[in-house]
């Protein structure tokens, strides 16, 4: 599925929506590489193991208040370090620590990124490390000039308004010629706001259950431009020739 929110757009529609844009800004878990994929599930895993370590709590309890704290301050991160003082270092290179095996090279999500004219960066709530290695599996770091982290954003996660500032600022952006690719519809509430154009990645169309419940979520947010659940597909008809 490729679509806006009035329906499929045909190619040479497509390529001129984007046509103004200079940069491409992308999130990298669920979004560069797809939710199926297992890295975000062992991610999620290592920060429930990280907070029974630390409160000394069972896993079902430490996973409740893991959840807490990402719905209250939009990462589980910042909610230990606001409430806690947890080094943020010691947190990432811990829930960081995965098997990436599963990601493959994807010779074509390469292709359909170097095809976009312009910049492309990274732009995420998880640490640089942990995008790089991501990226390099995937084939498609070399096409990134640079990935603004959490680290970057002064550990203030996306959606809140400052971290999207600090990185326009820090890498001379100007969000009215860009576009933003994010697989969680309020990150790109701001985005949206500050004039970029904003593409939703959405689960795929064979999980009809997650996708019915999905296309109801985003009917009536106006913040978001366009949704696919298949990004190169979408990349390679906004490209197109």
């Amino acid at each position: 599925m490729t679509q806006d929110l009035r329906g499929t757009l045909a190619s040479a529609s497509l390529k001129a929506r984007f046509s103004h844009v200079a940069t491409w800004v992308f999130d990298l878990d669920n979004t560069l590489y797809p939710a199926g994929a297992d890295l975000w599930p062992k991610i999620d895993n290592r920060i429930t193991v990280f907070m029974s370590n630390l409160f000394g709590i069972d896993g079902l309890s430490s996973r409740a208040l893991q959840k807490y704290y990402y719905r209250r301050y939009g990462t589980t991160l910042r909610g230990l370090m606001d409430e806690y003082g947890v080094c943020a270092e010691d947190f990432l290179r811990f829930v960081h620590d995965i098997d990436r095996s599963s990601i493959e090279t994807n010779h074509t999500l390469a292709a359909a990124i170097a095809a976009l004219p312009g910049r492309k960066l990274i732009l995420t709530n998880g640490s640089r490390d942990h995008a790089l290695r991501t990226a390099e599996r995937l084939g498609v770091a070399a096409l990134f000039e640079d990935i603004f982290d959490i680290a970057a954003a002064d550990f203030t996660p996306k959606p809140h308004a400052r971290t999207f500032d600090m990185f326009f600022d820090k890498h001379g952006v100007d969000p009215r010629s860009s576009a933003m690719f994010e697989d969680i519809a309020h990150n790109l509430l701001v985005p949206h706001e500050r004039g970029m154009t904003t593409v939703l990645i959405a689960p795929h169309a064979d999980n009809q259950a997650a996708m019915e419940e999905w296309t109801t979520q985003i009917e009536r947010q106006a913040h978001i431009d366009f949704v696919t659940d298949d990004l190169t597909i979408f990349l390679e008809r906004v490209a197109a020739t």
